[in-house]
């Protein structure tokens, strides 16, 4: 079995390989039952323990991780692996960092929406939020639009200069500008994305020009959005999981409740959009919403615990997908596959020599026995 630190996770992937494999997952089939979350101490209520399994004709995998929002340095709120089986057999293939492959995953799925829905022509993208996902985000997207400029927008405007910092050695052909004013840098985007995890909304309707891409990300509370009903109304919109969307997303929820739009305005899934059942944009007009339930702003921000109406504490865990990271972990096991096999063939040899070797020194001592005749014990007899 194959253990991928962090460190290998970033070494083996590249975001054009990683989204064709989560389309291709996505358009797949798989199994996947309810998560299921425990907190370990109902009095506190605070640290938690979540198994999330799933599996397909070829692998089965569970991802665990603790969330222990009280813990102090030199330990970390959140630790997470995923494991990885073969199907046939059962034989575990990977422990893999956890962490490390959801951020990958979860921008490589806002890469897979901007590929799927946006204007092939698209030039400038906008991204509002300065958290860990966000230099993820912009790499994904930019392996699948030629993008002339990037907007980072951030409540603090240090943090969106220090994500730019972080990604624009790696695109010398690409203007990156951190900005403050969001509705005019809304108005100028072919591709808006939201990371925020902001209660309120960070995009408006009235700010979002005919044929723009928008996708939102950092939301994952039924009573809180990103962007306002305005904008749901005038969008075609598309979200990850339906069933996921209409218990979490607020973008879609809030607009439902208020009598502005019903669940059947929801044109199609991600597993539809990937295996060719859906309409996806249909003119250089419309205006797209993508709503991602299945990833995360952050660890920190995705798991926040809150107070229900009865005083007790809850969870509110990232919708994850495991049968998408299989998608990843193909890409990651695959890198180590070929030397895993190198290794494998040089004990092979090694064991052979070795069996050689001891064969040779048998029939060397069998030849000099046969030279010296009958043993002294013998020849006494």
């Amino acid at each position: 079995m194959k253990v991928i630190s962090a460190e290998e996770v970033h070494a083996s992937l590249s975001y054009p390989q990683l989204i064709d494999s989560l389309q291709e997952a996505y358009g797949g089939s798989y199994s996947m039952p309810p998560r299921q979350v425990f907190l370990l101490d109902e009095n506190k209520g605070n640290d938690a323990f979540a198994v999330l399994p799933s599996w397909n004709e070829e692998l089965i995998g569970v991802k665990a991780f603790t969330y222990f929002p009280g813990a102090e340095e030199p330990y970390k709120s959140l630790y997470s692996k995923v494991l990885l089986f073969n199907r046939d057999h059962g034989e575990p293939l990977a422990l893999v960092d956890g962490t490390t492959v959801t951020f990958w995953r979860t921008a490589g799925i806002s890469g897979l929406a901007t590929r799927l829905l946006s204007r092939e022509d698209s030039e400038t993208m906008l991204l509002l939020g300065t958290g860990n996902l966000a230099s993820y985000i912009i790499k994904a997207n930019l392996s699948v639009r030629s993008l002339k400029k990037v907007m980072v927008w951030g409540r603090n405007l240090e943090k969106a200069k220090s994500v730019i910092d972080s990604v624009s050695v790696e695109y010398p052909d690409v203007q990156f500008e951190a900005i403050e004013d969001r509705a005019a840098a809304c108005a100028e985007a072919d591709i808006v994305v939201a990371a925020t995890g902001s209660h309120e909304p960070v995009v408006l309707g009235q700010w979002i020009k005919p044929g723009t891409h928008t996708d939102f990300i950092g939301n994952h509370h039924a009573d809180k959005r990103e962007c306002d009903t305005e904008l749901i109304k005038k969008a075609k919109v598309y979200a990850d999981s339906r069933v996921n969307a209409f218990k979490e997303a607020g973008e879609i929820l809030v607009p439902i409740s208020e009598g502005s739009f019903t669940e059947e305005g929801v044109v199609a899934e991600l597993s539809e959009m990937c295996n060719g059942k859906a309409l996806l944009r249909e003119n250089e007009d419309e205006i797209t919403l993508f709503k991602s339930i299945a990833g995360g702003l952050s660890w920190h921000d995705a798991l926040l615990p809150l107070s229900d109406v009865h005083g007790a504490w809850v969870i509110v865990f990232i919708c994850y997908i495991l049968i998408t990271t299989f998608a990843v972990l193909n890409v990651i096991t695959g890198v180590f596959c070929e030397s895993a096999m190198e290794a494998a063939d040089n004990d092979r040899d090694l064991a052979l020599q070795k069996h050689m070797s001891k064969r040779k020194r048998s029939k060397k001592r069998s030849r000099r026995s046969k030279r010296s005749g009958p043993s002294r014990r013998s020849r006494r007899s």
